[in-house]
């Protein structure tokens, strides 16, 4: 795995030994920093499920200005606090260990808004979805202009559609403004309704 852009393209960083990360693909990932190229310069980024903090560190290496690195497992917080001493940018983030929804109160109660909010949780979990009604009804997390991009796949997306659960129009603040498709992987992304 390595950083694709910026500062520290090329730079090689490391991978927890374990079955519960699913970092993403350099290919899937070139693509999501192109889609959000304009939201990263002198953003404030938000990795709530950062497993190895490749996106928030991506986002750095491309001119944000901050990132939010978190995640619940010692062993991703490890390979987080790895990756940030690799890149040397230690003084760009901070990194949390904690359930996603403590952290997100941790967040509201501090008061920080992000410009751009990565949700990467495990594919079969409906963290994503109460992250989104999270920020949906406190009207909280993200800015003004901001953007989430939630990384999910294929098979996911037809299991809620079995059950009548539209991920895509379910928040009455949130909005999802396009998705993509990488082989099984898709990618959407929301923002704020006006």
């Amino acid at each position: 795995m390595r950083i694709i852009s910026g500062k520290y393209k090329a730079k090689i960083i490391n991978s927890p030994k374990t079955t519960k990360t699913r970092p993403t693909l350099d290919r899937v990932k070139e693509a999501e920093f192109s889609i959000i190229e304009k939201y990263i310069h002198e953003a404030n980024v938000l990795d709530l499920f950062s497993g190895t903090g490749n996106l928030g560190i991506e986002a750095i290496s491309r001119g944000a200005k901050f990132a939010w690195l978190n995640d619940r497992e010692s062993v991703c917080i490890s390979t987080i606090i790895s990756n940030v001493e690799l890149t040397n940018c230690k003084n760009y983030v901070k990194i949390t260990r904690k359930d996603y929804a403590k952290c997100l109160q941790q967040i509201k109660k501090e008061n920080i808004d992000f410009d751009v909010v990565f949700l990467d949780p495990p594919y079969d979990s409906d963290y994503a979805e109460c992250t989104l009604k999270f920020i949906s009804d406190t009207k909280t997390i993200l800015s003004k202009d901001g953007i989430i991009i939630y990384e999910t796949d294929k098979n996911f997306i037809s299991k809620l559609k079995k059950k009548n659960i539209d991920i895509f129009n379910k928040f009455e603040n949130l909005q999802c403004i396009d998705t993509r498709n990488y082989g099984n992987v898709v990618l959407c992304m929301y923002k704020w309704r006006y």
